[in-house]
């Protein structure tokens, strides 16, 4: 039985879920216009759900490589750039594996001990140069949890790939996005090297634009309760339905949290509907709980 999602990326097999967020034809042609950009919106909003989804699609049309990883194993490596460097190698060996196997030629470079044993600060700049040289497809890369890098490792990561950015797309990343909380024009980082503080915008002025992921809309939290109810038979009233909105204001995580609390904890009779009441009650359940 699928269950509203609360914790992590949502698996549409066993979640509940609402399809299609992201603006895909905006999304489409700054790929096609091999633009670097920016997707940026609050944790818990969806956003690596998303791009699980983009990915897959990408990769089933075939004419790109689309690869999604997440930096933020390197964030303890804080300005200690030689170890946030082979953190993150690591972090896009396993990622190349897991999506295209171990014949691609990006984790056929990153297995040899030539190029992970001597890792220096321009190693990432470095192995995406050969990975691009050496694919059979252009390369597209969703970045996740790039504002979680700190210090020097995140200067050196934004400048190596503004230095490699000419360079596309056959000799470096056609398009990439990075993703985080905040907008990289936002980033204030100190850099221990310099002494100084050094302003994202600057470090990565390459950004072609700046995506956020919207909220529900009253309609997207009404088809996602009404999966449940295709699911289950277990219904909602549409006071119930408003009543969600009305105090989530569409935010993913809130919107399946409330109906979770009140459909697997609460009423676990699916024949019983799920009344405004309810929720209220799943409501300040969360509350005391303080649920995040």
């Amino acid at each position: 039985m699928k269950f509203f999602n609360t914790a992590g990326p949502v698996n549409p097999a066993d979640h509940y879920y609402v399809p299609h967020r992201f603006n895909e034809p905006e999304i489409r042609q700054l790929i096609a216009q091999k633009k670097y950009f920016i997707l940026h919106a609050p944790r818990q909003s969806g956003k690596t759900t998303g791009l699980l989804q983009l990915v897959k699609m990408f990769n089933g049309e075939g004419q790109y490589k689309a690869l999604y990883v997440n930096f933020e194993p390197a964030q303890s490596a804080r300005s200690k750039v030689i170890e946030g460097m082979s953190t993150i190698l690591k972090a896009l060996k396993i990622a190349i594996f897991n999506t295209f196997g171990a014949e691609d030629a990006g984790y056929q470079f990153l297995i040899k001990d030539e190029h992970t044993q001597r890792i220096t600060g321009n190693s990432l700049n470095e192995f995406f140069s050969y990975w691009a040289q050496n694919s059979t497809k252009p390369i597209i890369l969703f970045i996740d949890e790039i504002d979680s890098l700190v210090g020097d490792t995140l200067i050196s990561v934004l400048r190596q790939l503004r230095a490699g950015y000419a360079d596309r797309p056959t000799n470096f990343p056609q398009s990439l996005c990075l993703i985080g909380v905040r907008d990289v024009r936002d980033y204030r980082i100190y850099s221990d090297e310099q002494q100084a503080i050094v302003l994202g915008g600057s470090a990565f002025n390459i950004k072609a634009k700046s995506l956020t992921l919207p909220a529900f809309t009253p309609t997207q939290v009404k088809e996602l309760y009404k999966q449940h109810t295709d699911e289950t038979g277990q219904k909602f009233t549409d006071e119930a339905i408003d009543y969600a909105f009305e105090q989530t204001q569409g935010q993913p995580w809130l919107v399946n949290a409330l109906a979770y609390e009140a459909c697997f904890e609460m009423v676990t009779d699916h024949s019983q509907t799920i009344t405004k009441e309810i929720l209220e009650q799943a409501k300040e359940t969360l509350i005391k709980r303080q649920d995040t």
